[in-house]
């Protein structure tokens, strides 16, 4: 019998998670690992409801395996898709996900983005955006 080694990916997925905090450290001045994981999951969310289930995994399969975690935990695949709005109608509902525990900054959607854009294969993560709803790749547009 023979056995595949473990992909790389997640070996280093620590290492790969802390780089990621680091982009958005460094970009938004955000200090606190538990306020950079908000902003995070906020995006996350807030992209996710725009998509059917078989778009999110599309494209959660372009992520490194942190943030492929984090972009389905708490996924209700019940609730209503929503259409893509404007930057700040979005940003608002960034911020509103745990209202009071939120630091999200108004350029939260942009800054994900760009960090994000740092953890994929960029081809592959825009070749997959022009398959989504118009609208995803003007979100991860940083």
């Amino acid at each position: 019998m023979s056995t595949m080694t473990m992909p790389s990916e997640y070996r280093s997925a620590s290492a790969d998670f802390d780089a990621y905090l680091d982009d958005i450290r460094a970009d938004t001045l955000i200090d606190s690992r538990n306020a950079i994981y908000t902003v995070t999951q906020g995006v996350f969310q807030t992209f996710r409801r725009r998509l059917d289930i078989e778009e999110a995994i599309r494209f959660a399969n372009l992520l490194p395996p942190v943030l492929r975690a984090i972009f389905v935990a708490d996924w209700d695949p019940d609730e209503v898709k929503r259409p893509f709005e404007d930057r700040r109608a979005m940003t608002r509902e960034v911020q509103s996900l745990r209202g009071d525990h939120n630091f999200s900054p108004d350029t939260a959607i942009r800054d994900v983005a760009a960090a994000v854009r740092k953890q994929v294969d960029e081809t592959a993560f825009d070749r997959v955006l022009q398959t989504l709803p118009d609208g995803a790749e003007e979100f991860w547009r940083p």
